[in-house]
């Protein structure tokens, strides 16, 4: 994609848009985690509950920073090795993200992607959220066309691109665990 339209989808951002876009599995709705208009609006199409909380995604490690304080070394260390790539990691709530992200959890899901599209989205924006593009319950959209489908004229830019290779949504990892529960 070139810089203008990158330019362009961060601007839309900026102003408390709903983008969907293609991520390492599946396509993704997303948006600036401290926009409640714009998370309201993704949790509506999706016929979700805000307490169920919503994941961000970033592009590089030094984006999720404030959320990070506290970890212990040997926690930063675990993230640095996994990342980026296609794993969420499930860190303990430190109060930094907005309440509306972190739902009803005491904990706070971040991912650092290694999708080229989302990093360079995240490079201009900062963090977006990052939550599958479907209603819930349906199955994540794989194209496009999908997307077309399910949010038709209800959300303010389709970013055109590629999915990365995975095939599915990410991975989801306790940090203080290891338990994979996705």
């Amino acid at each position: 994609m070139n810089r203008w339209r990158l330019n362009y989808v961060a601007s839309l951002l900026l102003r408390d848009a709903v983008i969907a876009y293609p991520t390492e599995g599946v396509w993704g709705l997303g948006c600036i985690p401290e926009s409640w208009e714009a998370v309201a609006r993704i949790l509506a199409l999706k016929n979700r509950r805000w307490q169920e909380g919503l994941l961000l995604v970033a592009a590089d490690i030094s984006q999720l920073e404030p959320y990070l304080t506290g970890l212990a070394e040997r926690e930063i260390a675990e993230l640095e090795s996994a990342w980026p790539g296609p794993v969420t990691y499930l860190v303990p709530d430190n109060g930094v993200a907005p309440g509306w992200i972190v739902g009803g959890h005491e904990t706070l899901g971040l991912r650092v992607t290694d999708h080229p599209l989302v990093r360079s989205l995240c490079e201009l924006s900062g963090p977006l959220v990052s939550t599958s593009a479907n209603v819930s319950g349906r199955p994540a959209a794989m194209s496009a066309l999908e997307v077309h489908r399910y949010f038709d004229g209800r959300i303010d830019c389709v970013v055109p691109g590629d999915l990365g290779g995975t095939g599915r949504s990410s991975e989801i990892r306790v940090l203080a665990t290891g338990e994979v529960i996705r």
